[in-house]
């Protein structure tokens, strides 16, 4: 069999399995002409970038039915798209949405991986994914999942990005590219699986080198961990679980925010800086939590202390994982006690 008949049976063999056994998941709804919205796939690309399906699916739900359309996240306060974000992680995500939102409320949506490729925080794959699912246009994607099934495809040990890219542009169904793209995702994310891949289940195992060698789940080699810091910092309750005095965040990881007032250091140099800066006095350790944030684990101490400092309503802000972990860390009938300091 030649290589172009070798191509059109693998073809072939991903599209059918991926006919029968697509997950359903919500931004795969189509209209009545069979046609996706491209919002909602530019939501959900977005969502996925760095989160799971399985809670990306429900943070999903809640975004769209709050923000419907580009026109109605464009004309949102920044506060509220981060309040549907809130818990979700990587804040750059919700505040490039916004700022693309009030883009295309302007002057349109894009309709090429181009015009996609221009808009704040949509990189390659992402510009790829959208313009292929929502627009039919030929761009293959380029995502973990795809690297895992092409790797041991060609039975690839260290495949790098660009040859990734490469492979999947030759493999590339130009009669059905969004459907390819997810049939390769799907395959990679609910039977290539990274340690345990369940060939048996697999439409490809025929074509799949790793499979042949034997020890499909070799392939690829695991990439180098990335460096964790640890950081250590104290972080300062003035008021109580429902009313505190709380900041707003800036930098780019938690960038609109808010939070309790907070310093990097160890107790004993961050403390004085917090008491100083709020003219706070009596501290009481409530305690300590940890957070996993990009690359760093955060320990973070919790002071209750006086200070006059004006309280807003915890629950109508957006506020990070760590900050509700630091608020956690009050029981209900310590609230009272501190809400009196």
């Amino acid at each position: 069999m030649d290589g172009s008949a070798q191509l059109k049976k693998l073809r072939a063999a991903l599209l059918t399995w991926f006919d029968r056994s697509a997950r359903d998941l919500p931004w795969r709804m189509v209209d009545a002409a069979g046609k996706r919205d491209p919002y909602r796939v530019w939501v959900s690309e977005i969502l996925l970038q760095q989160t799971q399906v399985v809670r990306g699916r429900i943070y999903f739900e809640h975004f769209v039915e709050q923000f419907p359309s580009v026109e109605a996240l464009a004309a949102a306060p920044l506060e509220d798209v981060l309040k549907a974000w809130e818990g979700c992680g990587y804040y750059a995500r919700a505040r490039n949405l916004h700022k693309a939102a009030a883009r295309m409320a302007a002057e349109g949506m894009p309709m090429t991986y181009v015009g996609w490729l221009a808009l704040p925080g949509v990189g390659p794959y992402t510009a790829a994914a959208i313009s292929s699912l929502a627009y039919g246009e030929a761009r293959a994607v380029n995502d973990g999942n795809v690297r895992r099934v092409l790797s041991r495809l060609h039975a690839e040990a260290q495949p790098t990005a660009v040859w990734v890219q490469q492979q999947a542009d030759t493999l590339l169904d130009p009669q059905r590219p969004g459907d390819w793209n997810e049939a390769l995702m799907d395959l990679g994310a609910t039977v290539c699986l990274p340690k345990t891949p369940n060939c048996p289940a697999c439409p490809l195992t025929e074509q799949c080198a790793a499979f042949q060698s034997g020890t499909p789940k070799l392939y690829p080699l695991p990439k180098p961990a990335a460096k964790v810091r640890a950081v250590e910092a104290v972080a300062l309750l003035i008021g109580d679980a429902e009313c505190a005095y709380l900041e707003q965040r800036g930098g780019t990881l938690l960038g609109g925010l808010y939070g309790l007032p907070l310093e990097e250091g160890s107790i004993q140099t961050a403390l004085p800086r917090l008491l100083e800066r709020l003219s706070a006095h009596s501290p009481q350790l409530l305690g300590t939590v940890s957070h996993s944030m990009t690359h760093r684990q955060i320990t973070l101490h919790v002071y209750a202390a006086q200070a006059s400092q004006e309280r807003q309503q915890v629950a109508q802000r957006p506020l990070s994982r760590l900050d509700h972990k630091a608020l956690g860390l009050l029981p209900p009938q310590g609230a009272a006690q501190v809400r009196l300091l």
